[in-house]
Formats: C-alpha cells, sequence, structure tokens
C-alpha cells in the first residue's frame, strides 16, 4: 500500500525527495522543506546565515577570561548606592533566566523545524553561546559573593522580569505541544511568531534596558568586569538580532501567504505589549534615578529601538520616539568599537582561583 504524499498549507502535493542522486540547493527552503536533505550544508544557498556563523565564531569569548578583582573591591566597598545595587541585582536576576529561556527555545523548538542546514550551523553556534552568557552570570554571582537564591529566583519573584518572561514562555509552550508541525498554515504563523518574539522581542527589545543600565556604570568606570562581559554579550546579540531578522524575512518572502494583514497588526500588538512590560522592567530598576538614567528616558529608548525593530521586519513604526542614548549607537556600531578583546586572561582558570598581573 503506497503512503499519503506530504501537501502544503493549500493541499498541493509536495515532490519526494531523490533516493538517489544529488540534491539541488536551488530546491532549499527555510521551513517544510521536502525535497532536500536537512543536512545538505553545501552548495550554500543562504550565504547570509553562513556570514552569522563565521561572525558569531570570530567574537568567540569566556566569562572567565574577564578579571572581576576592581567589581569585588568596588561592591565591598560603599562606592554604590543602594538605587545602583539595585540596578546590578535586578538585571543579573532578569538576563540570568533570560538567557536560558532562549536558549532553550533554539535547542527544543526553533531547531526542529528549521529545515536548512546553514541556517541550523548558525543556531548551534548561537546555542553555545547562550550557554556561554548564562555561565557569565553564574560567574558574576560567585565572583560577588551574592545570594544565589536571590538572583536565580527573580524571574518568578520580581513581577516585573516575570511578567516579560511569561510573554516568552508562552510562546515556546504552544510550538512544543506534541504533534506541533509548521505544514500547516497555522502551525508556520505560530512559528513566525516564536521567532518574532524571540529574535525581535526579547533579544531585541527586552535585553536593551539592561544593555544601557550595565553600560552606563561601566562608562564612568564602576563595575567594569561585568561592563566589559556585557559588551561582549550585545556583540553577541547584535548578531543574534540579525540572523532572526534575516531569517523572519526569509520565511516571509518564501511564504508570503502567512503574512496576512491580520498577523501583522497582530504582532504590531504584542511588540506593544512588550514596549509597555519594558517601561515597567525600567521602572522597576530606577524607582528613583540613577547615572543620569531615569525611568522616563527608558520609555523614549524603548519606543526608539522597537520602532527599528518593526521597519526592519516591514512593519509600520508606532512611535516616532528619540534616542536619548546616543552613545548606545556607537556601540552597537561594532566597526567602532576598542578591540573587546584585548584583556583577554590567556590561561583558563575557575573564579576561585584567579590570579591577575
Amino acid at each position: 500500500m503506497s503512503s499519503m504524499p506530504t501537501l502544503n498549507f493549500e493541499g498541493e502535493a509536495l515532490s519526494s525527495p531523490p533516493t538517489n542522486g544529488r540534491f539541488d540547493a536551488r530546491e532549499k527552503r527555510l521551513i517544510n522543506c521536502h525535497q532536500v536533505d536537512v543536512n545538505q550544508l553545501m552548495p550554500l544557498k543562504y550565504k547570509w546565515a553562513w556570514e552569522h556563523y563565521l561572525n558569531g565564531c570570530a567574537n568567540h569569548w569566556m566569562p572567565t577570561e574577564v578579571p572581576m578583582n576592581k567589581d569585588i573591591e568596588t561592591w565591598k566597598s560603599n562606592k554604590l548606592t543602594e538605587d545602583e545595587r539595585r540596578v546590578i541585582l535586578r538585571n543579573l536576576g532578569f538576563f540570568a533566566t533570560a538567557e536560558s529561556l532562549v536558549g532553550n527555545n533554539l535547542v527544543l523548538a526553533i531547531f526542529r523545524h528549521v529545515t536548512n542546514a546553514e541556517c541550523r550551523q548558525y543556531l548551534l553556534r548561537q546555542a553555545f553561546e547562550e550557554a556561554v552568557h548564562t555561565h557569565t552570570f553564574l560567574y558574576v554571582v560567585e565572583s560577588l559573593g551574592l545570594d544565589e537564591r536571590e538572583v536565580f529566583n527573580m524571574y518568578h519573584e520580581v513581577p516585573a522580569i516575570a511578567d516579560k518572561d511569561r510573554l516568552e514562555m508562552e510562546l515556546t509552550k504552544e510550538i512544543l505541544e506534541p504533534g506541533f508541525s509548521t505544514d500547516s498554515f497555522e502551525g508556520a504563523q505560530a512559528f513566525l511568531k516564536n521567532l518574532i518574539g524571540y529574535f525581535l522581542i526579547m533579544e531585541g527589545i527586552f535585553f536593551y534596558s539592561g544593555f544601557v543600565m550595565v553600560l552606563s556604570f561601566h562608562r564612568r568606570n564602576l563595575m567594569t568586569g561585568i561592563g566589559e562581559q556585557f559588551q561582549y554579550i550585545l556583540r553577541d546579540e547584535t548578531i543574534h538580532l540579525n540572523f532572526g531578522i534575516d531569517l523572519i524575512n526569509g520565511i516571509r518572502a518564501e511564504n508570503p501567504e502567512l503574512w496576512t494583514p491580520e498577523f501583522q497588526q497582530e504582532m504590531i500588538n504584542r511588540v506593544r505589549e512588550a514596549v509597555e512590560l519594558e517601561i515597567a522592567y525600567a521602572a522597576d530598576c530606577l524607582p528613583r534615578g540613577i547615572l543620569g538614567l531615569n525611568a522616563a528616558l527608558f520609555r523614549d529608548y524603548v519606543q526608539f529601538i522597537a520602532d527599528r525593530r518593526l521597519e526592519r521586519i516591514g512593519l509600520p513604526t508606532q512611535y516616532g520616539s528619540s534616542n536619548p542614548f546616543p552613545w548606545m549607537s556607537e556601540t552597537l556600531d561594532l566597526s567602532k568599537e576598542k578591540n573587546f578583546f584585548e584583556t583577554r586572561v590567556t590561561e583558563y582558570q575557575s573564579a576561585s582561583s584567579l590570579n591577575w598581573d
């Protein structure tokens, strides 16, 4: 008895992959590719994915290469106010679990449904980087002697953090349900919604307030070890965001029927919801303001970056706010940054046994 053919969204039969002979790279697709072996890396079709992979490899780093002596000295002194300590702790608490959420989504959800080998190659690299970022927060917490339970439980004890994580976990839950597939129209849209939620919102909006806050310390020569590690993370996240946008736009181009007016409006609404959650998070971190930062400035900043993200996936801007932190634009222009790796330690040791010149 012959097996039923695989169908696309519109019920049309897709040809089966050849049982012999060579695969044709022109038949590669980002999702729902039933004609080309998902492990077929060469020849490349999506050269942008391979470029992101190479850029990620060029940025390799480990947190234990960064000295923490000055941070430990500062943390144990009276140089920081309670409000400044709150900012550091809140951002460690958010990032510590947010990076794990991103990594879980990559490994358990996205990798499974992306049917292109060069994109999967980048996703493997990104998954490792998410592990490095989670390692970073453990390294910082251990170095400063912080209460591990306090930091790593903020995701359900601090409402402003819990609300952001809850939005992202909803997206992962949807595509981890038994039997989920991108073969249907509804499934493919749900997958695209997940990509927008994690790449555009989590990594493109939710992370950036924290980057501003922590790098503001670094710019004033405070908590420079944490600041240097956040610079490395920002460098990684910039590539994550660019890859995610290319993937989203590539799926849109190959599956234009998914990009309905209703779906576009749903994504705009989701971004607007995320913006309000991020503004609330900034207000929670900065109840009185520090280092020239306050919650009102972050309202403008979050709206500004949300507009930039919407533009890059072809959706209309919503706010028209200006950037109150122009120095962040230069930080994001990585070609203008200092050599992040000029202070790297050449020998790997545990945090407890580090000796610095």
